[in-house]
């Protein structure tokens, strides 16, 4: 049996996603990276970083700007971020983005031009329009841009100004990202992010205005006092307003992290059935409405670069999503920024005070990090196959690798086959694809071929649950 592109974008029953729901409803990785970032080490500091920059000097570049100033805390938010309303941060922050992007740029040498420019945050759009010029000239002075880059920016729509968007637009951003979670207010009073329809409209409104190409809307289910009811009438708004792109993120209730969710009642949140719930209605009503369910968590109207990507084979995912970008080295600028280079990963300092202080002395601010092993990069390709093109292949994985997968993971068909008979996954040959049930479980069936999972520990968890 196989499923064309087309059958990935059908629901499952309910009944059948109700059943699995208790098997299956347990902590998992997210896997924007593998390994996952809590096996990561300090080990792995600035001289170990310095020399995976030089290794990675005939790839792609892309960029990630981490800003993490917030005027207000969003009690939901698991981002590393720094409330204050002190404005006057701003100019010391820049100072030592642009000390790191030299050295960044020293490091990597060589001319290589910038294929995708991300800044997100934290609330980019915190900075002041003279700020973000002063943002975009350091980069660009260093990591000039491809004449087809892709340049996309996070805002929060209670905070953002036509003239923000302005500076960026004649900078070359042309994609945008709106922060919206729900507009229910009930919802929104207990994750302390009150936002009218009218304020994310009117800046949709000026991007288009503006010619930005492109407007995502982030949504969480999940949150406090969610129900299908309310939630359905989220949607109604959002698809009113009609985005180019939904992501849909399932909310992470990591109360060990986040201690601002430790506000939620757990009575408040809704069960992991109801929770199920929503998602799938979201699922329905954005099919209907014409948009592609993508991945794990993203839909996308047909025309969409995503959608292209995700047809052919050639949709990635890392720290900022899903991408088109294929073969790029990703270098993050910022406190606690994440760079993924084709054989390592590298965290900086997340506080900014610190990170900053060290960046002026001339270091490059690594907290931890990891070089991939030759076994990592095949897990790794086995899991970024799994997450984007919904399928594991024992073809493709011979070809990429000149090694048979059953190799490399001796009981891969054991593994593999509680998830055939339970519907999420189907076989094709020797091969398996998701079904629409098991796109729902990716990130359980993407455990199977995860090498440092811990043993789970009920007191001191380490991951978000998978449902």
């Amino acid at each position: 049996m196989t499923l064309a592109f087309d059958d990935l974008l059908r629901l499952p029953d309910f009944d059948d996603v109700r059943r699995y729901v208790p098997k299956y409803d347990q902590p998992g990785p997210r896997y924007t990276s593998y390994p996952t970032a809590p096996v990561w080490t300090e080990d792995f500091d600035e001289s170990e970083f310095r020399e995976a920059l030089a290794r990675a000097r005939n790839r792609k570049l892309s960029l990630y700007i981490h800003i993490p100033f917030c005027e207000r805390l969003c009690s939901f938010c698991a981002c590393n971020k720094t409330i204050t309303q002190d404005h006057a941060v701003g100019g010391p922050y820049l100072d030592g983005l642009e000390r790191e992007a030299e050295m960044l740029a020293s490091a990597i040498g060589g001319e290589r031009r910038c294929v995708q420019l991300a800044v997100g945050g934290g609330t980019p759009t915190f900075l002041s329009p003279q700020e973000l010029a002063r943002m975009c000239r350091v980069v660009d002075s260093h990591f000039p841009p491809d004449a087809n880059a892709e340049r996309s920016v996070e805002v929060d729509p209670r905070v953002t100004s036509r003239a923000q968007l302005e500076v960026l637009s004649e900078h070359g951003f042309n994609r945008i990202s709106l922060g919206v979670q729900d507009f229910a207010p009930r919802v929104q009073r207990a994750i302390n992010r009150v936002q009218s329809r009218e304020q994310t409209e009117r800046i949709t409104l000026d991007a288009r205005a503006l010619g930005y190409a492109s407007v995502n809307f982030d949504l969480i289910y999940g949150l406090p006092f969610q129900t299908v009811a309310s939630f359905g009438e989220t949607l109604d708004q959002v698809i009113a307003l009609r985005p180019d792109r939904i992501a849909l993120y399932s909310y992470a209730h990591v109360t060990w992290i986040v201690k601002a969710q430790r506000g939620f009642e757990k009575k408040d949140l809704p069960s992991a059935e109801r929770k199920l719930a929503i998602m799938l209605l979201a699922s329905q009503r954005l099919g209907e409405a014409g948009y592609r369910f993508l991945g794990l968590d993203h839909f996308a109207l047909p025309q969409d670069e995503l959608c292209v990507a995700a047809a052919s084979g050639d949709l990635r995912r890392n720290f900022n999503g899903y991408t088109i970008r294929a073969g790029v080295d990703l270098i993050a600028l910022g406190a606690s920024g994440i760079s993924e280079l084709a054989d390592a990963y590298a965290q900086s300092v997340r506080a900014p005070e610190p990170w900053r202080e060290q960046v002026m002395k001339g270091h490059l601010a690594t907290l931890r990090g990891w070089r991939l092993t030759p076994d990592d990069v095949r897990r790794k390709w086995l899991i970024q196959r799994l997450m984007c093109q919904g399928e594991v292949s024992e073809r493709a994985y011979a070809n990429a690798f000149g090694e048979a997968l059953t190799e490399r993971i001796p009981d891969l068909r054991p593994r593999l086959a509680p998830f055939v008979e339970d519907g999420l996954l189907v076989p094709d040959g020797e091969d398996y694809r998701v079904t629409p049930l098991g796109r729902l479980f990716l990130r359980v069936i993407a455990m199977s071929f995860d090498a440092y999972l811990p043993e789970p520990d009920l007191e001191r968890p380490m991951f978000s649950r998978t449902v």
